[in-house]
């Protein structure tokens, strides 16, 4: 068992009661039946969440709206499994996804997790998408540094000349200057 996996597994027990419903999803290997979790009706979150994870991680595509559903979820816990699930699904609608998700306004509170897994798969979208989220993040008084030091770092991660000038303008900004001086370098 991998080490998302366990730790996932021991968040769900909890959740589940230990249930056998939750000790099958757990331990199938048939794919069947994880997909019917997920289509099937009035089945609890953590069955759901469980069955997206273990299809997603298993690169069954049935899984990638559960987990982008999860990945916009307000428990980070969830969020994680859900951007390592989908960075392990491969699936091309992720980056457009979770660029969609790290952009939007009206849920800045849970973009964390959607900039990190931007930066994890290096795709066409996730620079662009890094900067507009950055430019928003530079207004004064805006009050998540936290997302704004994640695209820094993402930036920086990422090694593309397009986010020098947001960067430079990132250096202003006290909580941000170090992170912001650290991506720069790796762009020179």
């Amino acid at each position: 068992m991998d080490e998302e996996l366990r730790v996932l597994a021991q968040r769900l027990r909890g959740e589940s009661g230990g249930s056998v419903a939750y000790e099958r999803l757990l331990t199938t290997e048939d794919r069947e039946e994880l997909a019917g979790v997920l289509t099937g009706q009035e089945r609890p979150l953590w069955a759901r969440e469980m069955a997206a994870f273990r299809l997603g991680c298993a690169g069954d595509g049935r899984a990638f709206e559960a987990l982008v559903l999860l990945l916009n979820h307000r428990d980070p816990d969830r969020c994680v499994s859900a951007a390592h699930a989908l960075s392990r699904l491969a699936d091309p609608r992720t980056p457009r996804a979770a660029a969609a998700l790290a952009t939007n306004e009206l849920r800045v509170a849970y973009a964390l997790l959607p900039v990190r897994l931007l930066t994890r798969l290096r795709a066409p979208e996730s620079v662009p998408a890094l900067i507009t989220v950055l430019r928003r993040r530079l207004a004064p008084g805006d009050p998540h540094w936290r997302l704004a030091l994640a695209c820094v770092e993402g930036l920086g991660a990422l090694g593309d000349k397009r986010a020098g000038e947001i960067l430079r303008s990132a250096r202003a900004h006290p909580r941000l200057t170090a992170a912001a001086e650290a991506a720069l370098a790796r762009l020179a």
